[in-house]
């Protein structure tokens, strides 16, 4: 192993979602480890300030902000247009965006047939379509790497005990969207190894964003490592580690970040 084992050094990577909470981490550790990025959302002022404060910090001048709608094929071809005019190449694609439809986070009982088609479309398809646009570019090149953000609740049950209190709830559509994207990557790991590109996936468990004190206190009693919530220095360390050539030889994992919350 090199020092440099670690190293994105020029790879050019499309992050999804960049302007929110985990994806400005994951522009942020991209750009420190040397990547060129795309940071890839439909928030104008949220990803141009995000812009901004990364190459601020980093010191790295190829942070670029497209705007894109991961539900928009048209909008897809064009970031591809983008990125491949500018650099010939897309090394890496980062999944980290949450479309999510106007009534999104209902109780169980108040979730339509309609909403539930709806968000699986926006988020889990959304995924698909990215990536099966951008794999097309990979297959040439014979080379990729695929990142998905995935969920523990995507492979087991909510506790829904922990959401009592609050006016928040794990609405249905997430398990089922997740736990879609866990096994989507194993598929497309399987379809697309021969062509040299990985597909793995990250699943954090909760992540602290300033929710109620009660929630986060039950939460907290579940965790194995410090008895706290993850943040997202947590789970940029892994994206870097999915990306860099420090994980070459594995494809079709699911990372699981949760500090024991699932053990």
């Amino acid at each position: 192993m090199t020092k440099d084992f670690f190293s994105l050094k020029d790879k050019v990577v499309i992050i999804t979602g960049g302007a929110g909470l985990i994806g400005k981490a994951y522009v942020e550790a991209c750009a420190q480890y040397g990547a060129r990025v795309f940071l890839v959302d439909v928030d104008d002022e949220a990803a141009e300030k995000v812009v901004h404060n990364v190459k601020k910090k980093t010191g790295n001048p190829s942070v670029i902000y497209q705007n894109c709608s991961i539900v928009d094929k048209g909008d897809v071809k064009k970031l591809i247009d983008v990125v491949l005019k500018r650099h010939g190449r897309i090394d890496a694609l980062v999944n980290d965006a949450y479309p999510k439809s106007k009534n999104y986070g209902k109780k169980y009982e108040d979730v339509s047939y309609e909403d539930f088609c709806e968000n699986l479309n926006l988020h889990l398809g959304g995924y698909y379509l990215m990536t099966h646009e951008i794999s097309l570019v990979m297959k040439k090149q014979k080379s990729g790497a695929i990142v998905n953000m995935g969920s523990h609740y995507g492979f087991v049950a909510p506790r829904f005990e922990i959401y009592e209190g609050t006016n928040m709830t794990m609405p249905v559509e997430y398990s089922a969207i997740k736990g879609g994207i866990i096994n989507l990557t194993r598929y497309l790991a399987s379809y697309l190894g021969k062509y040299n590109i990985r597909v793995n996936a990250i699943s954090p468990g909760g992540v602290f964003n300033n929710q109620p004190k009660s929630f986060v206190k039950k939460y907290e009693q579940r965790v194995l490592l410090g008895k706290r919530m993850a943040n997202v220095d947590d789970l940029a360390g892994v994206l870097v580690f999915l990306l860099s050539d420090a994980s070459r030889y594995m494809t079709g994992q699911n990372i699981v970040v949760d500090g024991g919350w699932t053990v």
